[in-house]
């Protein structure tokens, strides 16, 4: 029988990321916008670390481009989606 956990140590990561950016999508869609996009820059910023300290090769699905590429945007996007949660205003209330 085949296993559903993948081999590599960076595949095992991506797939904790990615179930975080479908947590954070699911808060998005129930009307926690903020906490959601939260979750998904915290993902993204775990990613990069996580990008960083993977051995090359165990990296797995991790790996999109480059070692420095991948941290890159990882790094952008994530501290932009955190500042984004921090910083619009709370409109008024419903």
């Amino acid at each position: 029988m085949r296993s559903l956990v993948p081999r590599s140590r960076g595949s095992r990561i991506y797939l904790l990321l990615l179930l975080g950016v479908a947590g954070g999508l699911a808060l998005v869609g129930l009307g926690a916008w903020r906490v959601g996009v939260l979750a998904i820059g915290v993902s993204f910023l775990v990613g990069a670390v996580a990008r960083v300290v993977t051995p090359q090769d165990h990296v797995g699905m991790l790996r999109v481009r480059g070692k420095a590429f991948d941290i890159f945007w990882m790094t952008t996007l994530g501290a932009s989606l955190v500042v984004l949660s921090v910083v619009v205003p709370p409109g008024p209330p419903a």
